[in-house]
Formats: C-alpha cells, sequence, structure tokens
C-alpha cells in the first residue's frame, strides 16, 4: 500500500507552513512566567480589545443553533453602508485570509505565478503555493518603496496577480495612489490588502469601480479588535464578488463574528477613537526608539514599529526579549536579518519594551 503522504499532490508535499504566533500561555512557558505577565506585541493584534457593545450583542443573540446567511445579506448591507460601496461589490470572508486564499484558487493554478513586492504578508505566498502556483519577490527598493517598474517588467504570460498590503507588513508605508495605477496597468489581478487602514486613512477604495482588475481587502481583526472572531471583506468588481460567492464554503462567516461586526459598526466613534490612542502611542514609541543607540525603528503607518537592529545581534536581542517575557516578531529573510517588527500595545508596555531593549543593545 501506498505511504498515504504519497498520496498527497506534490505542490501541497513541498509547502512551507506560515509562522503565526503562538498564544498566551505557550509564550509564558517559553518565558518561565505567567501568562499574565506575558507583553505580546508580535501579532499587531489591538492592546484595547472589542467594542463593550460586542460582548453584550453575543450575550443578547439566541440564534446560534441557526446557520449563517449563505449569501451574507445582512453583513453585506451593513458593509455598503460603512464603506459606500454597493452590497453585489462586496464579499465577506473568515478573515482576509480566507479571502486571500479564494482570490488565489480563483486566479492561480499549477504553473501560474503571483508577484509580491518583499518584503509583504507571508499568506499571499503560502496561498499561491496551495494553488499549485509560485510567489515570484520582487525587492522593494531602499526605503521598502515599491519598484513598480521592476514588477511591471517580472509580469510574464505565466503572471496572474499582483499581491500586497498597504501600509504595508512589516514595513509600515503605503503604496501610493500613482503606484498602484501603475501596478494596474499591467492587466493583471492587483491585491491591495488594506489590513491596517484605520491608522492612516489612506485607501485606494475609490480606484475599484475604475479598475476591474483591483481588488481591496480590509479586516476587523485590528482596528475594531476581532482578531481571535476572524472577519474581513474584499472589495471587487461585482463580476468576481459572484464569483467568489458561488465558490466559497456556504456558510464561512460564523454568526458570532456577524453579530460583533454589527455591534462594532454601531460603535465606530469609540473604536476609532483607540485607534487615535494607538497611533500617538505609536508616534510616542517612534520617539521613545529613536532615542536607544544601535536601534533605527523605521516611520510606520500601521499599529507597529520595524526596527533595525545592531548588525549581526538580532537573533541574540530577540530572544533576549523573550526571556524577559516581551514577545516581538523576528525575521530570518535576508533582506530582513537584523530585524524585528514590534506591535503598539498599551503605553506601560511600551515603556517595558524600551527598557529591556535599550538593556540588551547596550550589553
Amino acid at each position: 500500500m501506498a505511504h498515504i503522504r504519497d498520496l498527497l499532490l506534490p505542490h501541497i508535499r513541498r509547502l512551507r507552513p506560515y509562522q503565526g504566533v503562538d498564544p498566551m500561555e505557550v509564550l509564558a512557558e517559553k518565558a518561565g512566567i505567567p501568562p499574565e505577565k506575558v507583553i505580546r506585541l508580535n501579532g499587531n493584534e489591538n492592546p484595547y480589545g472589542p467594542s463593550p457593545r460586542v460582548a453584550k450583542a453575543l450575550g443578547k443573540f439566541q440564534h446560534y443553533n441557526h446557520y449563517p446567511d449563505p449569501e451574507q445579506r445582512r453583513l453585506r448591507q451593513a458593509l455598503s453602508t460603512y464603506l459606500g460601496v454597493s452590497p453585489d461589490w462586496i464579499v465577506a470572508g473568515n478573515g482576509s485570509d480566507e479571502l486571500i486564499d479564494m482570490l488565489t484558487r480563483m486566479f492561480v493554478g499549477p504553473g501560474d505565478n503571483i508577484i509580491i513586492p518583499a518584503p509583504t504578508f507571508g499568506m499571499y505566498a503560502v496561498s499561491a503555493e496551495v494553488s499549485g502556483g509560485e510567489a515570484v519577490a520582487v525587492p522593494r527598493d531602499q526605503r521598502f518603496e515599491i519598484d513598480v517598474e521592476a514588477v511591471k517588467l517580472s509580469v510574464n504570460a505565466r503572471t496572474k496577480g499582483i499581491f500586497f498590503a498597504s501600509p504595508n507588513n512589516p514595513t509600515g508605508n503605503i503604496a501610493t495612489e500613482a503606484q498602484v495605477r501603475g501596478l494596474l496597468d499591467s492587466g493583471v489581478l492587483v491585491v491591495v490588502d488594506e489590513t491596517y487602514h484605520e491608522f492612516c486613512g489612506h485607501t485606494v477604495l475609490p480606484l475599484v469601480p475604475e479598475y476591474p482588475n483591483l481588488v481591496v481587502l480590509r479586516t476587523f481583526s485590528k482596528w475594531a479588535g476581532l482578531a481571535g472572531l476572524r472577519i474581513g471583506l474584499g472589495v471587487m468588481h461585482p463580476e468576481v464578488a459572484q464569483t467568489m460567492m458561488s465558490m466559497k464554503p456556504p456558510y464561512n462567516v460564523n454568526l458570532a463574528a456577524e453579530v460583533a461586526l454589527l455591534a462594532s459598526l454601531e460603535d465606530r466613534p469609540g473604536l476609532l477613537a483607540r485607534v487615535q490612542a494607538i497611533v500617538a502611542e505609536r508616534e510616542r514609541m517612534m520617539g521613545l526608539l529613536e532615542q536607544i543607540p544601535g536601534v533605527k525603528p523605521w516611520p510606520s503607518q500601521a499599529n507597529f514599529i520595524l526596527c533595525q537592529l545592531p548588525e549581526g545581534r538580532g537573533k541574540e536581542v530577540f530572544e533576549g526579549l523573550c526571556g524577559k517575557g516581551i514577545f516581538l516578531r523576528y525575521f530570518s529573510a535576508p533582506r530582513l536579518r537584523d530585524f524585528v517588527r514590534a506591535s503598539v500595545g498599551l503605553p506601560a508596555e511600551t515603556d517595558a519594551l524600551v527598557e529591556a531593549l535599550t538593556e540588551l543593545v547596550r550589553r
């Protein structure tokens, strides 16, 4: 009898998994401290959590025994009002990760490729590989700006899409409208992941009606604090949206996530006040990090800051922080060697990070 692994598709056997963030209890065990002592700044999560209205709405809802609406009628109508876009241009997903996965399965097959201006979010490459394609990394310039001409020169007959985040993860900078238009002129699918939109206000959403090959993704994980409930959305040409609605699992967004999203939209002023608090803390963090000798923080328009550490000491400093119960995101890719990404947390967490980082860098 054949080994079960031999029955897997060849490209699935070759997959490299995306490295997500560990739960608090695992991080606490690594650091040898109680979970409540962990400072978790590695997932770009909202330190204030969801709106108080979310817990109330989840507690009051009485129909968890029912399946969600496969047509997402209430969701799409509420998102339509929020975004100022017709419902038939919108699809909701089990986090924006599901939408990335569906887009690659819709457009990418064996032998195809997508282009990613690297470094950027790792799930684009994973999803392309799941579909049997590959991700072609085109390096960003020295300031982490997208090299539009290099990307366009990399487009060939096998290229089905260009995927990137704006603000970009992990570099924190935005793609300008001129850059996005330049990429759209390539004629292939262009997916702009605006996961961190609310922290900067910049968007290319108004371009969607003009360019049928543009898809804009958003999420409620970051600004609304719903990362654990998994709710994201995509805005796209109605023909693309209709196809995605036809191929998605019928009940892909669970009722708890739907209830939480609707409650969050009812408390936009409160949530946006928290966003402003995070932005203010980001700027304070930036100022403090700039004062640490040997540390170079990169300007960010998201809810995190990318930091370049002293040459050759990135992993050492990262592991030193882990030992103190402070967890950041470490990168092993050559372009980001000696870089870490720090999420913006509560003020006390910023102070603890800066104190520990100062001590470790000076050793």
